[in-house]
């Protein structure tokens, strides 16, 4: 399915349509996470509130987890259109770190944030929303990153370059024609980046989540993104799939 121009609605209907596809995106991380992790939306305490977080088990199970498919794990480098990794980092430097715990006591390892119409309210809100997602990274939880509603006048190539500067001075250009990103960044002493650009109109492709430095799952994105459209009400749903003009 051809991903929406979200901005030919109000913010409130991309906001209903966020909640959805969290929910299916969390459903699709537990039938591919493998045994020992699980995926929760938005079950966290601290500064600001992640979509859906990647946990793995406080101690390991003793049974495979049940009513899914455990998926493999994959070590070989993403084939994204767009790679980057910053220089080392120092491990005596002092970082930092953003204080997230979640209510179970198990270890948050990865995050998803999709980006949200409020979150690109204001330039100020909008970079303060990246340092956010950059201090994750850097406090070792890596983390996936879907903005698919058109960059604004103010930063013009999205959210990718305002996450990266923490790590690297850099420039990044979205592609003519593909004014959506996807970006992923594996923490650790050298951080990497991962980032596909999409317009509308496209199928959004799988993206990884890094489990560990090394290993990561693919998160299928369109098929969670059909299943969230195939909720949401007919009314919009004509809306969005009438051409424009």
């Amino acid at each position: 399915m051809p991903v929406h121009d979200w901005s030919r609605v109000e913010d409130g209907i991309f906001h209903g349509f966020h909640h959805l596809w969290i929910t299916t995106i969390h459903g699709s991380l537990n039938r591919v996470l493998p045994p020992g992790y699980y995926a929760l939306p938005d079950q966290v305490a601290g500064p600001g509130h992640p979509d859906v977080l990647g946990l793995q088990y406080s101690r390991p199970p003793t049974t495979a987890p049940t009513g899914g498919h455990p998926g493999a794990v994959a070590v070989a480098e993403p084939t994204t259109r767009f790679r980057d990794t910053a220089a080392p980092r120092r491990p005596a430097r002092r970082r930092k770190r953003v204080a997230i715990r979640h209510v179970s006591g198990d270890r948050i390892v990865a995050l998803v944030e999709i980006v949200s119409a409020s979150n690109k309210a204001t330039r100020d809100e909008f970079r303060a929303f990246a340092d956010k997602l950059a201090e994750y990274v850097d406090g070792g939880i890596h983390v996936l990153v879907l903005d698919i509603l058109p960059p604004r006048r103010k930063d013009p190539n999205g959210i990718h370059p305002l996450i990266w500067r923490r790590f690297k001075k850099t420039t990044f250009e979205l592609p003519p024609g593909k004014p959506l990103s996807l970006a992923t960044y594996a923490a650790g002493q050298t951080p990497r980046a991962y980032v596909e650009a999409a317009g509308v109109g496209d199928q959004l492709p799988d993206m990884p989540l890094f489990l560990t430095p090394k290993e990561h799952v693919k998160v299928p994105l369109e098929p969670a993104y059909r299943d969230a459209w195939a909720q949401m009400p007919d009314r919009w749903r004509e809306v969005l799939d009438t051409p424009a003009g």
